[in-house]
């Protein structure tokens, strides 16, 4: 089961998100985000953007250890200083949506104009001109962060996470906090406790290249209103029979049961991209949320990042799939007893908001055999979640050896059971001999 989004009682004193021109009005799609501002130099007409070193010229990294930038040539550390203005908000799904279907109906205004196999080339492959060594780096997809194959430089898009045309931008960023080392080690841990692993897959330790990438993702948070109705069973118990035959059945007596309530779900988090096992992603949670700083593309430098693959109306669709999950375990709990029947549940999803997030991972390819396998590893907490091979031989043996250890349990009790339902044979022990009696000559036996 999907873990339960984190949930808060509605209060009306909670703080509301409005715009400050327009205080009764939708939240602001135009806002104003915190990003790089001056930070760094972009580079081939304004495409791309790297971070220099103020020391020695080479490219300053985000560095997990430190939380700020350095170059990892010289050591020169720069502090990523926060901008007040970027202060974290949600934002209103439904002037979004609106949004969206006005960039939509552009877009396929242009496509009638201009070649649309040329637009759609434009829409899934860019390619920018490294500035260290004046190779071809390649984006194809939602890929908006990473190193040139040439030099190693790290290179971002300038506009990829920003209020360009067609693209949401992103509201804010949970820094790497977990390093590659300290992966490595959970990774080596996780690896150690997969018991039915082959013993080849345990020694080579999946080998290969960890990578670090920010995926996006859509949080959500919604005011529900649910009215439901159903049946609460209660448990009673009954002899019947007589004799040998004699037991006990239990019964169930039902009550109808109705009412209404509201709840407010905060955050209910849904990956916004497509190519990665959703049900290891879903076990990487919970994400440390309020660690999430407004967006910065300096904290993107020296590692991979990809937008959204997923329209922010589609990834609602998977967010209200756990809201109503959890609403349907709330209606039960409230129905009560020992057991419910529910028979309707009727839901108002109300003030509706989102935020765009980059959330960090670990990601390892590895190939064992002939099939290639994958790992996920949360950077903001270090859990570890993934594919991994399987040995036929150690789940042979601990079928067989699990049916042995029954049939010899099974095997025992029987042998207590009849030793305890057979009587032990009589044994007569003979006692000392007596003498046999004589009668007294003075007495009369038959009377007189």
């Amino acid at each position: 089961m999907d873990p339960e989004p984190d949930i808060r009682q509605y209060s009306p004193d909670m703080p509301q998100q409005t715009n400050e021109a327009d205080p009764d009005g939708p939240l602001d799609i135009q806002r104003r985000d915190a990003r790089t501002g001056d930070a760094g130099r972009t580079f081939d007409s304004g495409e791309g953007r790297i971070f220099p070193c103020e020391s020695c010229g080479s490219d300053l990294e985000f560095s997990i250890g430190e939380q700020a930038l350095k170059c990892p040539y010289c050591g020169h550390v720069k502090q990523i200083e926060k901008q007040l203005e970027g202060e974290l908000h949600e934002q209103d799904f439904h002037a979004m949506l609106e949004r969206i279907r006005q960039w939509r109906e552009e877009s396929q205004a242009k496509k009638n104009t201009f070649d649309p196999e040329a637009a759609d080339a434009e829409s899934v492959h860019r390619e920018i001109r490294c500035e260290s060594c004046g190779g071809n780096v390649e984006f194809y997809g939602t890929l908006t962060s990473t190193h040139c194959p040439y030099c190693g430089a790290a290179v971002q898009l300038e506009n990829a996470h920003k209020c360009e045309e067609n693209r949401i931008p992103v509201d804010g960023v949970l820094p790497f906090q977990i390093d590659n080392d300290h992966a490595k080690q959970n990774l080596t841990q996780w690896i150690a406790s997969r018991w039915f692993a082959p013993n080849r897959f345990r020694q080579e330790k999946a080998a290969g290249k960890l990578n670090g990438v920010y995926l996006s993702y859509f949080t959500f948070d919604s005011m529900t209103s649910t009215a439901y109705s159903g049946q609460r069973g209660e448990y009673y118990y009954v002899t019947v029979g007589t004799d040998k035959n004699r037991r006990t059945e239990r019964r169930t007596r039902w009550y109808p049961a109705s009412g209404n309530f509201q709840r407010f779900f905060d955050d209910v988090l849904v990956l916004a991209n497509t190519g990665l096992r959703r049900d290891f992603m879903l076990e990487l949670e919970p994400w440390p949320l309020l660690k999430v700083v407004p967006f910065d593309q300096q904290m993107l430098a020296g590692l991979m990042a990809r937008t959204y693959d997923i329209e922010l109306d589609n990834c609602f669709v998977d967010g209200k799939q756990r809201i109503d999950a959890a609403i349907q375990s709330e209606v039960r709990q409230r129905i009560g007893g020992d057991t419910q029947v529910v028979n309707s549940v009727n839901s108002r999803y109300d003030a509706i908001t989102y935020k765009h997030l980059l959330l960090p991972v670990w990601l390892l390819a590895y190939k064992f055999g002939n099939k290639t396998y994958q790992v996920f590893i949360n950077a903001a907490t270090g859990e570890v979640q993934g594919e991994r091979p399987y040995s036929i031989l150690k789940i042979v043996l601990t079928i067989f050896l699990a049916i042995a250890l029954a049939g010899g349990i099974y095997a025992l009790t029987q042998n207590k059971n009849r030793s305890g339902s057979q009587r032990s044979p009589e044994i007569s022990i003979p006692g000392p001999s007596l003498p046999a009696e004589r009668p007294d000559p003075g007495e009369n036996h038959f009377g007189q």
